[in-house]
């Protein structure tokens, strides 16, 4: 038998809710409420409530460059500004993704770094055998994660703690004082929407919960309606999209990788822009409601030339989409595809990202 799962903090709240719970990344995670298509369209119209408590939290305090922090990722940890937040990678030494993250700038020696769940673990431990010196703390275990997603969330956030969040820019964040305690507060999310990522203790996590919850604007949403909307809006997911198998110049988020800052995986990077990438990501959308899955094979005429890595219906567009990973090659948007699994067979066409641009992200 296998570890049992861990669970948030939220926990006994999904199961009163009569959420259908699921395994997720070693943890115990609601996956739908009243259900996917209807969640889904909720957090696109008004605002819904995620538990993100499963994410991986560390903190780092000392001279990022002294420390090698700055050599760590695949972006300036130095350049960013107090209060700011980046995205981008924890390469291994052949370019391929171990993990995709954020850090939070809280201070001129401070910041906080965000991981996925399932690798949480690992990260720490490449992330510690990297450093030099300063303090390196995982400190998952203390934190509660709660995303507020949707068009009416700056509305309900404002009613909750005040306007000095209704000010927060896109990627940027505030601390304040919430339920007693300080928290985080950040203009981030996985949607498409605008939104916002509370970091808080772990012991204010259900609280939270309850309190965001009695606003009629919000209601709960899980795992299934977020991998829809991000999909949507073309996100990748690790693990699916992207993993140690895949470098960023493959999975087509080149954008996130600063050249002029060293990094473990760079010179490899390097290499394969010297030569050219022997895959590439396309994405598609169905001629149909049929819903491609990970795995699924992706032909060009008779020719295999992939598989998927993600897909769903998208409510949005009324069709399935996906995304995937192929030979190298020319994939102009209106390409024909055919997504094959044994019997199944779905004609597709490439299309561009996103899939789904009229959300309110930037509002």
């Amino acid at each position: 038998m296998g570890d049992p799962l861990k669970i948030t903090p939220i926990c006994s709240r999904h199961r009163a809710l009569n959420a259908l719970m699921a395994p997720f990344g070693g943890w115990d995670m609601p996956i739908q409420y009243e259900g996917i298509i209807a969640e889904h369209g909720w957090c696109r119209s008004s605002a819904s409530l995620f538990d993100i408590c499963h994410m991986g939290e560390f903190l780092f305090e000392g001279d990022f460059e002294a420390g090698g922090l700055e050599d760590v990722f695949t972006f300036s940890v130095q350049t960013i500004p107090v209060g700011r937040s980046r995205y981008g990678f924890l390469l291994n030494e052949h370019g391929g993704i171990i993990d995709d993250l954020i850090v939070f700038r809280l201070s001129a020696d401070l910041v906080i770094i965000v991981v996925n769940a399932a690798t949480a673990p690992h990260d720490f431990t490449v992330i510690q055998e990297r450093l030099r010196g300063g303090t390196f703390t995982d400190i998952s275990a203390d934190t509660a994660k709660l995303d507020i997603q949707g068009p009416l969330s700056r509305d309900v956030m404002v009613a909750a703690f005040g306007n000095k969040i209704a000010g927060i820019p896109y990627f940027r964040f505030i601390t304040m004082n919430i339920l007693g305690v300080e928290a985080i507060i950040s203009r981030t999310g996985y949607t498409g929407e605008l939104g916002y990522e509370i970091f808080l203790p772990t012991g204010k996590g259900a609280e939270l919960w309850d309190l965001l919850l009695k606003d009629e604007r919000v209601k709960p949403a899980g795992l299934g309606a977020r991998d829809v909307l991000r999909l949507e809006v073309g996100y990748s997911l690790y693990g699916s999209d992207i993993d140690e198998e895949t470098t960023p110049l493959e999975a087509g988020l080149e954008g996130f990788v600063n050249f002029d800052t060293p990094f473990v995986g760079k010179e490899a990077l390097l290499r394969v822009r010297e030569h050219g990438v022997k895959r590439c990501k396309v994405s598609f959308r169905v001629n149909s409601r049929r819903s491609p899955r990970h795995h699924y094979e992706i032909y060009m005429g008779d020719a295999l030339a992939g598989h998927v890595t993600s897909g769903v219906f998208s409510p949005m567009l009324g069709c399935g989409i996906g995304i995937g990973i192929v030979d190298a090659g020319d994939y102009p948007p209106g390409t024909p595809l055919v997504i094959c699994h044994e019997r199944v067979k779905m004609d597709a066409e490439v299309c561009t990202l996103p899939f789904y641009s009229a959300g309110s992200l930037r509002n």
